[in-house]
């Protein structure tokens, strides 16, 4: 174990500035890692086969885990330890929990492998907010849809804040990138999937309805708040759906609209 005492220490050049989004999202995939905050997320990536590349852990957390620091050391993987205040000062943000890991970033399957065996799965075009990411995949996760896809233009599922929403649950969920969009529409129609776009629009049907003669296989299509989905994407799906709202409230967040949906099309 490595005792720290110097905030420039390059050998943390990982986690300098994590806060910084546009900063991350540009080096982290190209430098092949990404960042698992907290005990139980860092937990779940190794269960998951991730293999870290360091770990940096608040002194004052060491007892609650030793076994944790125990597995990274016997893989020989760095870990460093300090005062809370100094690894706060190098990250730029109050570390949750403790503990954070610079990961080795996998790489990600073909869509036609993560589709394979799916009947549910979701769509995600071009969300850019990080915490909807990462509640979509929990929501994902707990209510049973096989796998997630993401546009080119859609936020990182493996960015920090995106992995510590989902509570390491895209590290269980099958996802990828599906790329170009919305040109993939046609990959998943030749696959068997029914794509419902939800959307706002005069001509969609209620999510009742379209529970009522749910396809074997579909995809829900989620667009970002505000903007929602592209006019080609719902021009190209195969239904559009809507949830049912009262109280004069016209749509939901978008992952608790996921959730909602994928409640609905379980199976």
């Amino acid at each position: 174990m490595i005792h720290l005492d110097d905030p420039n220490d390059e050998r943390l050049a990982d986690y300098v500035s994590l806060t910084d989004v546009v900063l991350r999202t540009r080096l982290e995939p190209a430098g092949g890692l990404y960042m698992a905050e907290s005990e139980k997320v860092i937990r779940r990536a190794l269960r998951a086969g991730h293999r870290p590349r360091s770990m940096v852990l608040a002194e004052n957390w060491r007892s609650s885990l030793d076994d944790l620091v125990a597995d990274m050391l016997a893989a020989d993987v760095p870990v460093f330890t300090g005062p809370i205040d100094l690894i706060e000062k190098i990250t730029g943000f109050h570390v949750h929990r403790g503990a954070i890991a610079a990961m080795h970033r996998p790489a990600l399957p073909p869509v036609a492998q993560v589709i394979e065996n799916a009947r549910r799965i979701v769509v995600l075009e071009n969300i850019t907010d990080h915490t909807n990411v990462g509640a979509i995949f929990r929501s994902v996760a707990g209510l049973g849809a096989d796998a997630v896809l993401v546009t080119p233009r859609c936020a990182d599922p493996f960015y920090r804040r995106s992995v510590r929403v989902s509570m390491g649950t895209v590290f269980q969920v099958p996802w990828t990138r599906i790329d170009p969009w919305p040109e993939g529409i046609d990959l998943l129609q030749m696959a068997g999937f029914t794509v419902a776009a939800l959307a706002l629009r005069p001509d969609a049907v209620s999510l009742d309805d379209f529970v009522a003669s749910a396809p074997p296989k579909a995809a829900l299509v989620l667009g970002a708040e505000g903007d929602g989905l592209s006019p080609v994407t719902i021009e190209h799906a195969d239904r559009t759906v809507t949830i049912p709202m009262a109280g004069g409230v016209d749509s939901l967040n978008v992952a608790a609209a996921a959730a909602v949906a994928m409640w609905s099309l379980r199976v």
